[in-house]
């Protein structure tokens, strides 16, 4: 069985421990193989009115015949009569085709949100079988400037980077940005054509260098002599050519500068180790592979020949040239052994799946990684579904027509917030510079929110009045959710940290329950997104959130009430959340509007 991570006492995996006394009920051994068809699902609908949470998987596995519906009941009722006492569990009981339905203790919930409120968020964070991992995302190639089709990596790296290391994983983000491959060299025969010496710096601005791009692309498409040029400007590069080599450093430097401007406002945080920097191994690496007889001379080219796959896995061109394989071979193989990365994942577009899967199976092949891909070390490809302009098609560098730049995006998003906050006559008190950070903290969050809510491997077409829309499941619903919790704990004038050592929380009110019980669903929604790297899991849960935190603050009176120091402890534990979600998501939250 998948080893699985481990939590504390209280506020832990619920699906988690249920399982461990769903097993015990069984007579059933963690290491059983009828251990991993067991499954809990958290209830929704109607179901939530007989319990939090339904086994039926191995009902299902038991007895899959519907005559058999008489007989699932049975093993249900006796696996309920079995059923170890706990201090998690209010009750058991059957209903259907012996489907079970778990209660979960209010006192169990309550305690448990109690210790977060006195130990902090932190324990409730799961522990993963995996302490060290790469996480290759963002890379973008030097000379472009950056557009909206660019943003689904740098996000949905960050995110899955934040889970990793809000769950005790140290984390290795790399930006492993294209500054090696063929449009270098394209690049620069194309600056040396315009200028035999290099222009001085004032020529060569990002401008510059994404027009020479397109123009030397499209001569590298349709001028067979440039091609050729083209392709030994790369090998003198990757030789080591001086020449070259200076021009290739000047054009890196100034994208680099872009580039950040973008990383930046978006606070991503990222180490970069491009292309180029691998090149120091890869002779080396090639050696290796060679001595293990992987390496075969094909028409002149070095592969790799992977079974069943067409094509070999291109190591070394024709003309001495390496390939964008030779270098992700090369980093793996630095990662595995340099960095001692145990977990090593690649956050690209769907469109690169084939690539990644000759990679992977062709470090199998060379003993880099074990032939099952569940254990450890392992490389994950996170693929993602690609952002699609008006007529369907990717967002791309255009040769004639300009596209969405993303630092452009970002400020239409921080300027569309700052007119809609003082249309509505917020911050009517707030200094410029309040009203400022508020319009950014929103905006730059609509964007992210808009995106990482979607399952990553879904494509969606860009539109300016979806991603910035203020209504339904939206980044600006969430805000407003969490600045009204605040806005209630600020107004009862109370010492939340003096309640927090001496009061109790009561979760009698069914909102108040049904808050709670969500609160202690945030561990398991932590670990699922985490496992199945999806980040759209966390934004489900915070919306979900959210929603229990708009019914409760409707139905039940804080300030002033009976329960006045419960509520507002209940009320401190939900922001807590909602600011570690935000964190997760790389959102700044808002504290009030």
């Amino acid at each position: 069985m998948e080893e699985l991570a481990t939590v504390g006492e209280f506020g832990g995996n619920l699906k988690r421990e249920l399982k461990k006394l769903f097993l015990l009920a069984l007579g059933i051994k963690p290491d059983d193989a009828l251990a991993e068809e067991f499954s809990l699902v958290a209830s929704k609908g109607p179901n939530r009115k007989v319990g939090d949470y339904q086994c039926n998987h191995i009902m299902h596995k038991l007895a899959p015949k519907p005559s058999q519906s008489d007989f699932t009941r049975l093993i249900g009722q006796l696996i309920v009569s079995n059923f170890p006492a706990s201090e998690m569990v209010k009750s058991c009981s059957v209903t259907g085709c012996g489907f079970i339905n778990v209660v979960i203790s209010s006192d169990y919930t309550a305690k448990s949100i109690e210790n977060m409120l006195i130990n902090g968020i932190d324990t409730w964070a799961p522990t993963l079988p995996v302490k060290r991992a790469v996480v290759d995302f963002y890379s973008p190639n030097i000379a472009k400037q950056l557009h909206v089709g660019h943003l689904r990596s740098p996000i949905i790296g960050d995110t899955i980077a934040r889970l990793l290391e809000y769950s005790k994983v140290q984390v290795l983000r790399r930006n492993h940005v294209g500054d090696w491959g063929t449009h270098l060299g394209m690049i620069i025969e194309y600056l040396f054509e315009d200028f035999p010496g290099l222009p001085n710096d004032a020529v060569i601005t990002i401008e510059y260098i994404e027009a020479l791009y397109l123009k030397s692309k499209a001569k590298f498409e349709e001028d067979p002599v440039f091609k050729e040029k083209a392709k030994r400007a790369l090998v003198c590069l990757q030789s080591g050519s001086p020449v070259y080599v200076k021009a290739w450093a000047k054009i890196c430097e100034i994208s680099r500068t872009e580039s950040n401007k973008v990383t930046q406002r978006l606070q991503v945080e990222l180490g970069e180790k491009g292309q180029s920097f691998y090149k120091p191994y890869i002779s080396n690496m090639i050696e290796e592979l060679t001595i293990k007889g992987l390496v075969q001379e094909i028409d002149g080219s070095r592969v790799i020949s992977i079974q069943d796959l067409k094509t070999p896995l291109m190591l070394v061109k024709r003309d001495g040239g390496f390939t964008y394989s030779t270098t992700d071979m090369a980093a793996l193989w630095y990662r595995l052994n340099e960095e001692k990365a145990e977990w090593i994942i690649y956050v690209t577009d769907v469109g690169q799946h084939e690539h990644f899967d000759k990679i992977f199976k062709a470090a199998r092949k060379a003993g880099w990684l074990p032939a099952n891909d569940t254990t450890y070390p392992r490389a994950s490809h996170v693929g993602f579904g690609v952002v699609l302009e008006g007529n369907g098609k990717r967002f791309r560098s255009h040769r004639y027509c300009p596209t969405v730049c993303l630092v452009q995006l970002l400020e239409v998003a921080k300027t569309c917030s700052k007119t809609a906050l003082i249309e509505r006559g917020e911050g009517k008190e707030w200094t410029p510079k309040e009203l400022d950070l508020t319009a950014e903290a929103i905006g730059y969050s609509m964007v992210k929110f808009a995106d990482l809510k979607n399952n990553r491997l879904s494509s969606y077409t860009f539109s300016y009045d979806q991603m910035l829309c203020d209504k339904g499941k939206t980044a600006v619903y969430l805000h407003y959710a969490h600045a009204r919790i605040c806005s209630i704990i600020r107004k009862s004038g109370k010492d939340i940290d003096e309640l927090k050592k001496a009061g109790k929380l009561a979760l009698d009110h069914a909102d108040e329950r049904a808050l709670g019980l969500h609160l202690l669903r945030f561990s398991e929604t932590v670990e699922e997104a985490c496992t199945k790297l999806l980040p759209h899991v966390v934004c489900e849960y915070l919306y979900g959130l959210s929603e229990q935190c708009s019914k409760f603050y409707h139905n039940c009176q804080v300030i002033g009430s009976a329960e006045e120091t419960s509520r507002l402890l209940l009320c401190e534990a939900t922001g807590i959340v909602m600011r570690k979600c935000f964190h997760l998501l790389g959102i700044t939250p808002v504290y009030k509007l």
